[in-house]
């Protein structure tokens, strides 16, 4: 191939620049179905393969920063003329390469611009730096049935305060390991510092990943301890919620919208992570809305994979008119009933998780 035949007209210098100017500096050129993010910054122009090196975003639609292309979905970066990656978020947690994303020679000749599509460079991958491996393949290890309690009641730790619904969920699983011959954890949400949501599904589907973009990029975040137990080691799972203004506490509804991301890979991929897995809920609260309460949680478990047994939940309130939380509090300290019936829900699911792994 002659050297002129390598080039291709991409167009007039100066009219590109006054476009990408008028663009924040980027836009999208297509050859050969070839998409390039064509970049301008500080008097030089660069062109780099539209498609993110992380989960294939495309860096086109996102914005020019610092001379850096910044991806739309998770906020990658990549030096807009030799592709490397420049993120501050991304690359403090790579192990060995934060990776670079494929770039083109580009030329200026007699005020026209000319890019080399032959001459596109390599892409070179990032290597994650996560605990664990929670993208393996869900396997259950022998043993005897796993019994998962998370407490999602928010508490500040300096200064605990008496939790009904955790109380419940603590004496269950502290009998359940002597009544059912089972494995027993607890986790409380409040122990766990855990990042908000930022809506990647929002923006793309594919932007909403497993494992989660943020738990990849951020190892300090620690909903991966939800995921690893969530997805790899419970058979079961009881969830315990106060009531709050008709729902269930924050914090559930925090990890509940992080856990998109397994859900969505049913979606994109129809792979389902959560198999013969069981959920059970424990519901208290000074005002009822017990029925809608356990209604969305059994919904929305249900949508991950898991299954409930009959009788899927234990509850208890004094009826919307009652205030007397300190009158509550007693209740459920001194009631038999509450405890023994928090017993049996283990109970129930631990035997659907049997005849479910048998």
């Amino acid at each position: 191939m002659e050297e002129k035949d390598k080039w291709t007209l991409v167009g007039s210098a100066a009219e590109l620049v006054k476009e990408l100017e008028s663009n924040g500096g980027l836009k999208e050129i297509s050859f050969d179905g070839k998409k390039i993010v064509l970049t301008y910054f500080e008097n030089k122009f660069g062109a780099l393969n539209s498609k993110c090196n992380h989960m294939g975003g495309p860096l086109a639609k996102g914005k020019l920063k610092n001379g850096c292309v910044e991806c739309p979905w998770h906020y990658w970066q990549f030096n807009h003329a030799t592709g490397e990656s420049l993120s501050v978020e991304a690359s403090k947690h790579f192990t060995s390469s934060a990776g670079s994303v494929p770039h083109f020679p580009i030329k200026l000749e007699e005020g026209s611009l000319f890019i080399n599509l032959a001459e596109e460079s390599k892409r070179i991958p990032a290597v994650f730096n996560m605990k664990g491996n929670l993208s393996r393949e869900p396997k259950r290890e022998p043993g005897k049935i796993r019994v998962l309690g998370i407490s999602t009641t928010a508490m500040d730790k300096e200064h605990p305060r008496f939790s009904t619904s955790e109380e419940l969920l603590k004496t269950a699983l502290d009998q359940s390991a002597r009544h059912f011959d089972v494995e027993t954890k607890l986790i409380a949400l409040s122990d766990l510092k855990i990042r908000n949501c930022e809506g990647f599904y929002s923006k793309s589907e594919r932007a909403c990943t497993w494992p989660c973009s943020i738990t990849k990029m951020d190892p300090s975040d620690e909903m991966s301890v939800i995921y690893e137990n969530l997805v790899h080691w419970a058979d079961v799972v009881i969830l315990s919620s106060p009531i709050r203004w008709g729902g269930a506490s924050s914090l559930y509804y925090k990890i509940v919208e992080r856990l998109n991301s397994v859900q969505n890979q049913i979606t994109i991929k129809n792979k389902v992570l959560i198999q013969n897995k069981v959920v059970g809920l424990i519901i208290t609260g000074g005002q009822d809305n017990i029925q809608s309460v356990a209604g969305q949680m059994l919904a929305f478990f249900g949508e991950l994979g898991f299954m409930a047994p009959a009788f899927p939940y234990v509850a208890h309130s004094l009826g919307w008119s009652a205030e007397d939380m300190e009158r509550n509090m007693d209740f459920v300290k001194s009631s038999e009933f509450l405890h023994e019936e928090s017993l049996k829900l283990v109970g129930r699911t631990v035997e659907l998780a049997r005849k479910l792994n048998a």
